[in-house]
């Protein structure tokens, strides 16, 4: 697989449309490796599609964020509402979904779901938790169907999958690309962001003591 070009017909999109009510602050905008959360998701999905939608009903926060901010069109219905935007607004026949607090994604795990893309349909992973509807791929062909579960009044994601098709990406194939299956570690509360916080640190700080050591070896 090469990582060098963009997957053709396929939108990335990141959802920034929650409340962060566990976090008490907005999850998209924390500090995050001299940036902010959203800033690292977008990077890298940038480097994967050639269009990134932003879907927020807040535009105005993310000024800096280089790509098209949409709303929910049915607002106020949650995470299925900004699936649906995202597969509205994007200019190709998929998307790839994310959500904005999701910092270990893994580049060879999404360009193969983003690979086997299905128009029609969806194709979601499996991990340990059970299926993981916020790191799939959704295709225009299931507009109507979410369109349907939103005016009924649905909001669970998985509500307009009997009248879709769907694909699974099983455990064993993830683990092929994300054998830890971290892909799908969120962050939900302050605990969760001071404990990404401090791994952090520590790995930077392994980082400068494994150079420091090396600069030492060299100059002997």
């Amino acid at each position: 697989m090469n990582y060098h070009n963009t997957i053709p017909g396929v939108t990335g999109v990141i959802l920034a449309g929650g409340r962060s009510s566990r976090m008490g602050s907005d999850k998209a905008l924390l500090p995050y490796r001299g940036g902010r959360f959203v800033e690292a998701i977008h990077r890298r999905l940038s480097g994967i599609f050639d269009e990134v939608l932003l879907v927020t009903n807040n535009p105005e926060q993310y000024d800096f964020l280089p790509c098209r901010k949409v709303p929910d069109i049915h607002a106020g219905m949650g995470v299925l509402a900004g699936i649906h935007s995202g597969l509205y607004h994007s200019n190709n026949p998929a998307i790839f979904v994310v959500a904005c607090d999701m910092p270990y994604l893994v580049e060879e795990l999404i360009r193969r779901l983003a690979s086997r893309a299905d128009a029609g349909g969806v194709l979601i992973p499996e991990s340990p938790q059970g299926l993981e509807p916020l790191h799939a791929v959704y295709g225009k062909g299931c507009l109507a169907a979410i369109e349907a579960a939103l005016l009924s009044g649905q909001r669970r994601i998985v509500s307009f999958f009997d009248r879709t098709n769907v694909s699974k990406m099983n455990m064993e194939q993830v683990a092929l690309f994300d054998p830890s299956f971290v892909s799908f570690i969120n962050v939900n509360t302050p605990s969760d962001y001071f404990e990404l916080r401090d791994a952090e640190r520590g790995r930077d700080a392994a980082y400068q003591s494994a150079m420091r050591y090396e600069d030492a070896r060299r100059a002997r």
